[in-house]
């Protein structure tokens, strides 16, 4: 029963190392397609919130500020809005921001988040 101990890790280590390459090939393979994805040419590029509907806009960006029922915390209450505002001085405000909202937080959604906020009661 003389085995050689070093034989295993040996064998590991062949494994490991051949792993490595592989997969820095797999990433040299890929770089073109990254560096294009990255760039904004290949592919298509689409923004989560381009896709979401104004309630789904507003439960992941504007929940915390103006609360789960639209009345308010750190921001003002959003229920009757469009009794205080008009669906272009809303558009404004989520372009620019004001006070301590920051503008662009829906960013290409301004006009159909506008319309839905006025409609708020």
């Amino acid at each position: 029963m003389n085995r050689n101990p070093i034989i295993p890790f040996v064998l590991i280590m062949v494994i490991g190392i051949g792993a490595m390459f592989l997969l820095s090939f797999k990433g040299i393979g890929d770089n073109e397609e990254l560096a294009a994805e990255l760039s904004g040419e290949g592919g298509e590029t689409t923004e989560d919130t381009a896709q979401a509907n104004p309630e789904e806009i507003y439960q992941q960006s504007c929940i915390g500020c103006h609360g789960d029922q639209y009345q308010g915390g750190a921001g003002p209450a959003l229920t009757g809005v469009g009794d205080r505002l008009s669906q272009d001085e809303i558009v404004d405000i989520l372009t620019n921001g004001k006070g301590a909202m920051p503008g662009g937080l829906v960013s290409g959604n301004e006009t159909a988040m506008a319309e839905w906020l006025s409609e708020l009661q």
